[in-house]
This record gives structure tokens, sequence and C-alpha cells, in this order.
């Protein structure tokens, strides 16, 4: 009896070879799942599936159980590309003594960046998680963030001009008359990375019931009051942020404290422009017989023992002219040094500074930051001798015509290596140094009428006055300052920041 042979198609009898008949079916499958694998691959590594790579990848990496962190994502002008992690380990500049700047242990990226809303305000976890993902693109790679350029961005300034009233009149521009605003529309892109723009809400929320106290001089104080306008611009009951005392400017001595209420936490500045102690021999400062002592730090060191992060800088004072003679005014001990090389003197107060820093901070409560030189842009002179830069509008554009590293910067980063506490290093002098667009210069103070021509000498002009071409307008470049901080707080912060 002859058995007839049923004949199969080709490619179920293929697979019949493999499997029963069963499971013929399963193993088409199989192949077919295997091909859209294949085409997924093949279609994200081309650049016209770029712009597709967060869904695509996001299943490559599901499927295969591959952790995230190993790549990262650069967006650049509206594409998501995957790209490789940087080698360079100059993120931001945390200075650590006999330790690698990054502890290779920790993830490459910066912490969970809580979204754009408040969180108490979020309708859902996928909603948060998708925020979190958006905020995170192009933040694992580790470079050197300050190491970029400034590019347009139509979103600036962080808060309008004119909406916060704690900003002080010599920094006020928009206040005092100046009528451009194209100078407020820049924003630091880093050339190796991405970094997040600044989320005050979750800023004040890792903030909660700590103390953040600037110290140093008036560039600090900019600093200072950027940072509290920007807070308050994304708190909802402007009433709830407020200086303790009471007080709405703030260029005299003494310290002054901003109150976030409903997150129990302030924002602080006590003028300190040396560091180290100014001792007033005479009826009033600027006598003769005034010294500074380089062994001493000042009084003010109450005040920040006990915060959480502190920020310092010093600089600008140590071009006056009194400090740059040296003459009868540097003293160490009983010693008055009849002249002393004004770097040489600066050196001397940081080390007395990283001394007592080493001896008297717990890094693991408080977080210690050091923001670098802002560059001045006087053309002409110096601000007391006809200096100008109302006349600029844009910033420097061509490398060239930026300058080399100050003296000063290079003493600041040889005594961070030698402390043992860790420093996170605001490293702007490079980047201010293009912003000659962005001082007050006449608009220090209220202008009734158009400024002078600068092409008229200060001496044959008695109504020039002189020009501010040293600190920044606000809103303006310190907002960026704040924007590096946030962002290299969020990846090196020790202390109550990194916990919370």
């Amino acid at each position: 009896m002859r058995t007839e042979i049923k004949k199969l198609p080709p490619l179920e009898a293929l697979f019949s070879m493999l499997f029963s008949k069963r499971r013929a079916i399963s193993g088409i499958g199989i192949v077919l799942f295997a091909s859209f694998l294949i085409f997924t691959v093949l279609y994200v590594g081309n650049d016209e599936g770029a712009v597709r790579v967060d869904s695509s990848a996001s299943l490559l990496l599901w499927i295969f159980s591959v952790d995230p962190e190993v790549r990262s994502l650069d967006q650049r002008q509206g594409e998501i590309q995957i790209s490789e992690p940087s080698l360079d380990s100059n993120y931001a500049k945390r200075i650590v003594p006999g330790k690698s700047s990054v502890d290779e242990s920790q993830s490459n990226d910066f912490g969970d960046i809580a979204p754009v809303e408040d969180l108490d305000d979020r309708s859902s976890s996928g909603d948060e998680e998708q925020m979190k993902l958006k905020m995170s693109e192009g933040l694992i790679s580790e470079c050197d963030i300050f190491d970029g350029r400034w590019v347009r961005d139509e979103t600036k300034p962080l808060y309008p001009p004119g909406s916060c009233p704690f900003i002080d009149p010599d920094f006020n521009c928009h206040e005092n008359g100046r009528p451009d605003q194209d100078f407020l529309r820049w924003r630091w892109q880093p050339n190796a990375c991405e970094i997040p723009s600044m989320n005050a809400l979750d800023f004040l929320r890792r903030l909660r019931d700590q103390r953040l106290i600037f110290v140093g001089d008036s560039l600090n104080r900019n600093m200072w009051e950027s940072l509290v306008c920007i807070l308050r611009h994304s708190v909802k009951n402007k009433t709830s942020v407020y200086e303790m005392s009471g007080r709405r400017q703030f260029k005299t001595s003494g310290y002054y404290s901003f109150k976030f209420k409903d997150y129990n936490c302030s924002v602080d500045f006590v003028r300190s422009p040396f560091l180290v102690r100014e001792v007033f021999n005479g009826s009033q400062p600027g006598s003769e017989s005034d010294r500074l002592r380089l062994d001493i730090m000042d009084e003010t060191t109450a005040a920040y023992r006990t915060a959480d992060i502190v920020v310092f800088n010093t600089g600008h004072w140590w071009t006056h002219e009194k400090t740059s003679r040296g003459v009868n005014y540097y003293q160490e001990g009983n010693q008055v040094y009849e002249v002393l090389d004004v770097m040489e003197a600066y050196k001397k107060a940081l080390l007395t500074w990283a001394k007592w820093i080493d001896e008297n901070i717990d890094p693991q409560k408080t977080q210690i930051v050091f923001r670098g030189y802002s560059l001045t842009h006087f053309s002409g002179g110096q601000w007391n001798s006809g200096g100008q830069c109302d006349r600029e509008t844009e910033p420097i554009r061509n490398e060239s015509f930026t300058r080399e590293q100050p003296e000063k910067m290079k003493i600041l980063e040889e005594v961070l290596r030698r402390m043992k506490t860790p420093v996170l290093y605001l490293n702007v002098t490079r980047l201010t140094d293009y912003r000659k667009d962005a001082h007050p210069s006449v608009y220090r103070t209220p202008q009734s009428t158009p400024p002078v021509n600068p092409s008229v000498k200060p001496q044959s002009n008695p109504s020039v006055k002189p020009q501010d071409c040293s600190h920044w307008c606000l809103p303006g470049v310190p907002d960026s300052w704040n924007e590096l901080l946030y962002a290299s707080l969020l990846r090196y912060a020790a202390g109550p920041w990194a916990r919370s």
C-alpha cells in the first residue's frame, strides 16, 4: 500500500526539519521579529533615523537589558543622536588632592533632576519619568563645562527684566534705562556636552531646610542677587520670599539673608572682599595706617562655618591702587612688609583661607565652592580714568581677542590642588571674557538723557561719570554662573545637597 506524501510549502518545510509541525508557526514569528530588530538597528544608525532614536533606542535597550548610562544623548538643534561618552574627566573642576577628580564608581549623571513643574503639582509618575528622561539627555558624558561658547537663546533670560525687586540699582540696567535687550538672549554652551537648564523649583527642593551663602566681594553680591531673583521667579507666592531684616539695598557691609519660607531655606550673602582680615587703624577706611592681615581670616567666618553650601570669591579688590602697590600695607604676625608684590600677597591670603577651610569645615556637611575671576572690559582707561564699554552690544566672536588666563587664577588653582577639602571650582574667567556687551556701563545709574558720546574725553566733559565695566547687568551673565553652579552641584556636591 502506497503512502501519499503531502508536500509542504518551502518555508514550512524548512521549519519542519527543525521543529515539529506544531512549532512551525512560532518559528516563523521568531524570524520576523529578528528581522524587525535588524531593521531597527540599521534605521537608528543612519542619519534619517536619528530623530527617532528616542523610541527605537529605548526598545533596543529594553530588549537587550542595556544600562542606559553606557550611552550619552547629545542634543543639537532639535536632533538627538547617540554618541559615546567623553573620556574627559574635567566636567566640573572639583579639586580633590591625591584623588581622581571623578569617582568612577558613581554613575556619570547629574542625579535625579526634578521636572520643571513643582513636585507637588505633578499628575502622574509616568509624566514625571518622561520629564526626567528629557532633562537627562546629554548629561551623561564627562566634560569641562567651562570650555564652550555663547549661543543665541530666545528663551532667555531666566526672569523678565524689571520683575525682581531685589536687584541693587547699580545692577538694574533695565530700570536705569538701557534700551537694548539682545545682550540677554545668550546661553553658555559647553563644547563637549549638554548641561541642564536651571530648574529653580528643583534647586529649592534640594535646598530645603538648608542654607546657601555667598562670601566675597561685590561680584559675588552680583551672583547672589541673580540667584535670589531666579529662585523667587519660580515661587508662586512671592510674599513668601523676603530679606530677613527687610532691607532692599545691599551695598553696605553686613549679613543679608533671603528666606524662602515655603522651603525653609535661605540664600545669604556676607561681604568679605579679601577673605582675610582688614585692620582699620585710622579714623576711616582708606587711611595710610590700614593693614591687610594675610595670616588671619576675616571676622565673618562665624557666618558661614556651619552653612550647607558656601560660594567664595576674591579678586577685584586686589587690583585697587593700595593693594596693587603693596607699600606698608600687608602684614603677617608683627611684620609689616615695606613692599610686597600683590600676587605674592594674594597667594598668602588664599593659603590662609585654604588652611582655615581644611581645619574647620566638615566636607560631609558643607559643600565648598570657589568662583573664579570675572574679567573686566574697560576701553580707553580704567574705572576712574575714563574707561568705557557702553557702546558694546554683542559678545566677542573672535577668540583671538580674548585674553590669557589671569595670574590670579593660576595661583588659585595651585592652592586648591593642595587642599584636602574637595572644592567645586567654577572657572568662569574665560566665559566672562567674551561678554563685553553685558556690563552696566553708564546704566549703573538712571539715565534721563542719552549717554554722552564715548568719543568725548572725561576731562573735557565734566558731565561724564565713571562707567561700570566690571559688574554685570541683572538679568545677565551671573544667571549663567548660577546655571553652572546648579549643574556642578548636581554632579559633584557632597553633604546635604547630595542626599536630598
